[in-house]
């Protein structure tokens, strides 16, 4: 008798046993505060880039590509590949970070996304697997810069490579997020708005949609002027003790 593995459960064991590896082992001698961050890293670490890639791939085999297109199974498995890296970094945030509400609400409602265009209407992986890519195409410098982040205070290196890090990566994070995401999401939207889609993804989820990512597209460029602002005084700070000197 043939049997077919379930990919979700799947997906979602590699990334529960890469966790827990990085936890455990390959962290363990970091403080207890930045472990679980550190960890959270390692996941995203092993979904961002691959997904970037797997997202591309499913994209251009798939000829008939478009806004309204039926799923193809490869891209079915990309959004069941990206379905277990969100539940597995949900686990962790009410896990060891409950009160972290945006974060929390952040991967509930992007899990909606992913699940209705999976399970649901099965059409549109389209736009949520470009949608995808622009999120995960920084991960990787982001990854990076966060681990240096937290060990900056005490680790030299670490506050060299974050400091490095920061304007390249803000840079990158600012176009796409600030230019690439809002222009695909106004084209997404026209296209459902005209009546494109309106035979094979109901009104109300096309709108949930748009509503999800333009509130996480608006919540990241906040967050990234918020590191302008910061990176801005920091350096500023560092000019002015020099001057003093």
């Amino acid at each position: 008798m043939e049997t077919h593995l379930n990919p979700l459960p799947f997906f979602f064991s590699i990334f529960f046993t890469i966790y827990i590896i990085a936890y455990f082992f390959l962290f363990r001698n970091w403080s207890p505060k930045i472990r679980p961050e550190a960890s959270s890293c390692a996941i995203s670490f092993a979904h961002g880039t691959p997904a970037v890639f797997l997202a591309s791939g499913a994209i251009f085999s798939d000829a008939g590509r478009g806004f309204a297109s039926p799923n193809t199974d490869l891209q079915n498995s990309v959004l069941e590949y990206s379905i277990a890296y969100f539940l597995m970094d949900l686990l962790h945030y009410l896990v060891f970070f409950p009160a972290d509400v945006l974060f929390i609400a952040h991967h509930l409602v992007t899990l909606f996304v992913f699940f209705t265009c999976r399970y649901v209407v099965s059409h549109g992986a389209y736009a949520i697997l470009v949608l995808l890519i622009l999120a995960e195409i920084t991960s990787f410098c982001q990854n990076a810069w966060t681990l240096a982040r937290a060990r900056r205070g005490d680790v030299e290196f670490a506050g060299r490579v974050c400091d490095l890090l920061s304007p390249p990566f803000y840079v990158l994070y600012s176009i796409v997020r600030g230019f690439f995401g809002p222009y695909f999401l106004y084209k997404m939207g026209e296209f459902y708005v005209n009546g494109g889609a309106e035979s094979v993804i109901p009104k109300w989820l096309w709108i949930s949609w748009i509503f999800v990512v333009a509130t996480a597209i608006s919540v990241s460029i906040l967050w990234i002027m918020n590191l302008w602002i910061e990176l801005y005084r920091e350096r500023s700070s560092k000019m002015e003790k020099k001057k003093g000197r």
